[in-house]
């Protein structure tokens, strides 16, 4: 697999990038979004969990448990990497990588936050119930049939929670201004959880949605 990883200078937390179906580690949304975790004191990995091979086979990009096993190598990857071993893990998932992240934070607690740009996080089915890690899902207003998907997840989401809809915004933010908003949202939503470890054994906290 391969990927670009980014550690600024005394990181408080590393961001896994799970990209969705087509996309890969070159993709502008996903590496400008990057760029802004970056600056705002976040590591970053984007990586693509498919081999050139594997993505030209359309139904591996919607094999979500096997999204999952790649996205848990790379996971366990970074928790023995020099620069990354000791810091917290965050999740940005987009598309079908929204639902992947959710089932890897579902059986790892060592995943902290997972935020879903545009996601699929109906395709985590019942590991939606066992996600404990605070979870924000993004979805742009004009996404409407995604945006309804995400508003069922949601309801089976019992962790701290947000869903924030982007106003005019299509599936991939190509709209002026919309992705900027992603990449503030999801930086805020990484900082406040990637920090000092406080237990969430007390069910959701915060939850909400947002225009």
């Amino acid at each position: 697999m391969q990927g670009f990883l980014a550690v600024p200078p005394q990181p408080m937390g590393v961001v896994l990038f799970a990209h969705g179906s087509g996309s890969s580690r070159y993709s502008p949304r996903n590496r400008a979004v990057a760029s802004e975790l970056q600056r705002g004191g976040l590591a970053t990995l984007l990586i693509d969990l498919l081999t050139e091979q594997e993505d030209k086979i359309y139904a591996k990009r919607f094999d979500i448990l096997f999204l999952v096993s790649r996205l848990r190598m790379v996971s366990e990857w970074l928790s023995m990497n020099g620069s990354t071993a000791d810091l917290p893990l965050g999740l940005f998932g987009s598309s079908t990588g929204g639902a992947a992240a959710l089932c890897l934070a579902a059986e790892d607690p060592s995943v902290r936050a997972v935020v879903s740009r545009g996601g699929r996080p109906d395709l985590a089915g019942k590991s939606l119930l066992k996600v404990r890690a605070p979870t924000l899902l993004i979805v742009g207003g004009a996404d409407e049939f995604v945006l309804e998907l995400n508003r069922e997840a949601f309801e089976l989401l019992e962790c701290p929670k947000a869903l924030t809809i982007v106003p005019g915004a299509s599936h991939l933010f190509e709209e002026p201004g919309a992705l900027e908003q992603v990449a503030h949202m999801a930086c805020e939503w990484f900082q406040k959880y990637l920090g000092p470890y406080e237990s969430l054994s007390d069910g959701p906290t915060g939850s909400g949605q947002g225009e």
